[in-house]
């Protein structure tokens, strides 16, 4: 006989001292927790339909854990059917007390602090100009220029200047600190110690080129002088704790009737020590993350690692031409759901959107699955796993992602077991796809890339790097993935990187990429095998292959149509599962 699952209601119209029944439902999250907590065996929470709006981060712990072999389960009321109900767990606050001056809207909004807003659910951008006006210098502390411009800037220190392409896969932020005349010039001051920093970190010599420090700023963000696109905003911090928040409005939006939401958590969920919980159906909205509005900015070095201090050191690529400094240690941008040493977490049929940081991170766990969900309108990476074991991310849609830190991969392993990633569908990304850093037994397979590389360079649709085990025996398999393109000049659409070991390549297809592959690179690639590919061009280093890699039974097809049509057993293969035709017989 099967056990009994207990069952638990929760609405946004319900009542905390309520059974927790369908007819009477609880009000809030932690409520129908505390009564998950206290029922034996396997329990079913359903949350109906409408916004959970968070004041503070939803908490799991291990207490909160599925027992004796069960699960406890929170999902959409209805999840599975077609009367599945919209449910939305949201870390945002209503901005209301609109007035209106010279067109636009304002509001005090006292204390909150955000980096996103969205308006009926619409993503908001900052305002923002492009760049600085011509005649700027650098200086010692910041920037001069004879222009009268950044005089007319309303709220200079909340002003934040964007260096995209400053290391050709970086692209950092740096707040200002103040606004002078002096004599004929106007001095830009930067704030510390995020300036000082960034001359410290970037300095490099590409063939003759150098760099040192950061050269002018490719945009300036976040002054009410901005505001000329319908649809942007700005939010002036002048004052502590009397912040200000200003909208350029689009045609039709009134205050009366549109709804405008600011993310004012910066984690929505935290799991820690937690196992065998599973996640359906829910929509993760709204949360941000505020490092990058203090004084250390966000000094971006490649993927979703940032500097926050420590040694720096020189890397020689080739003696004489080619150097860069580079931190001895990243930070990770941080996730709006944070899985922590937990085992058996699932998410399934879930969506992440309008996030301010990663949307889901998971570090030093085992089992985690993530099938079916949907992830888009996020600040950086969709998934970010460190450390864990034997994760299945599978039958994901990935979209749209990286908006504010253009170095974010769709999906990141880093010093990842036995994890799988298969049938996802990546499209619309700043830079990388899908990156494997150093690993064991990682497995790439069926995935489907798209218009990758939008925005920074040297990356690629799938990028391995590093060492991914000490044999073909639990190394990384990269097999049936199809990588459509990569779009930036520097670039390989399946990309082996940095002394990438022990990687079979097999029967994957790159079109309409600048570079398909690359053989040579350095440190360079030792045990990798590239079998049974299709490429549109041969990959860079294919005619002279290198000591450590096996190159055999590969097809070059530069006419598109011929490519697709050779390759189109794996293309039906390869993608989302919820999308494809299931087998017959």
């Amino acid at each position: 006989m099967a056990a009994l699952m207990t069952q638990f209601h929760v609405s946004p119209s319900g009542d905390d001292s309520a059974p927790g029944t369908e007819e009477h439902p609880f009000a809030t999250l932690p409520r129908a927790q505390r009564a998950a907590r206290e029922s034996v065996g396997a329990v079913l929470v359903h949350l109906r339909a409408g916004t959970h709006v968070l004041t503070e981060p939803w908490e799991l712990t291990a207490e909160d854990s599925g027992r004796d072999g069960a699960r406890v389960i929170y999902q959409a009321y209805g999840y599975g059917t077609d009367a599945a109900e919209q449910v939305v767990i949201s870390g945002g606050t209503e901005i209301t007390g609109w007035r209106e001056h010279e067109g636009r809207w304002v509001a005090e909004v006292g204390a909150l602090d955000t980096r996103q807003l969205s308006v009926d659910g619409q993503r908001a951008e900052r305002a923002g100009i492009d760049g600085l006006p011509d005649g700027t210098t650098r200086t010692e502390t910041g920037y001069r220029t004879t222009s009268l411009a950044p005089q007319q800037w309303q709220a200079p220190a909340s002003v934040e200047f964007v260096y995209r392409g400053i290391y050709p896969w970086t692209e950092a932020r740096c707040g200002v600190a103040a606004v002078t005349h002096t004599g004929e010039h106007t001095e830009i001051t930067m704030a510390q110690p995020a300036f000082d920093q960034a001359k410290a970190l970037y300095n490099y010599e590409f063939e003759y080129q150098r760099l040192t420090g950061p050269a002018l700023p490719t945009r300036v963000e976040n002054d009410p002088s901005f505001l000329t696109t319908p649809g942007t905003f700005a939010l002036t911090r002048s004052h502590p704790d009397h912040h200000v928040l200003h909208y350029l409005p689009r045609s039709g939006e009134h205050p009366s009737h549109t709804r405008v939401v600011a993310p004012a958590l910066e984690t929505l969920l935290r799991v820690t020590a937690a196992r065998d919980i599973s996640f359906r159906g829910l929509i993760f909205a709204d949360a941000t993350w505020l490092r990058p509005n203090r004084s250390q900015g966000f000094l971006h070095y490649h993927g979703s690692g940032y500097y926050e201090g420590g040694d720096i050191y020189t890397e020689v690529l080739i003696e004489g031409r080619q150097w860069l400094t580079v931190p001895t240690e990243t930070a990770t941008i941080p996730a709006c759901l944070t899985l922590e040493h937990t085992a058996g977490i699932t998410f399934e049929g879930c969506r992440f959107t309008r996030l301010g940081g990663t949307a889901l991170g998971a570090t030093a766990g085992v089992g985690l699955t993530v099938r079916g969900c949907d992830f888009d309108t996020l600040a950086a990476s969709a998934i970010t796993l460190t450390g864990d074991r034997d994760a299945v991310l599978e039958d994901n849609l990935i979209q749209h992602i990286g908006l504010d830190y253009a170095g974010s991969p769709g999906i990141s392993l880093l010093g990842t077991a036995g994890c799988t990633v298969a049938h996802n569908q990546v499209t619309d990304v700043p830079h990388c796809g899908i990156v494997a850093g150093p690993g064991t037994g990682t497995v790439l397979s069926n995935n489907h890339t798209d218009r990758t590389m939008g925005v920074l360079a040297d990356g690629g649709g799938l990028y391995i790097a590093g060492p991914q085990g000490d044999s073909f025996d639990n190394g990384a398999l990269v097999r049936g993935n199809v990588i459509d393109n990569t779009r930036t000049p520097y670039n390989f659409g399946l990309y082996t990187d940095y002394g990438a070991a022990w990687v079979q390549v097999q029967d994957n297809v790159v079109g309409q990429a600048d570079n398909s592959a690359v053989l040579h690179v350095g440190p360079p690639l030792d045990h990798v095998v590239f079998r049974g590919n299709y490429w549109n061009s041969d990959p860079v280093g294919s005619d002279a292959v290198p000591a450590g890699v096996t190159y055999e039974n590969n097809t070059t097809l530069t006419d598109t149509d011929e490519l697709e049509a050779a390759s189109s057993a794996i293309r039906a293969r390869a993608g989302l599962l919820r999308t494809q035709e299931p087998a017959i017989g």
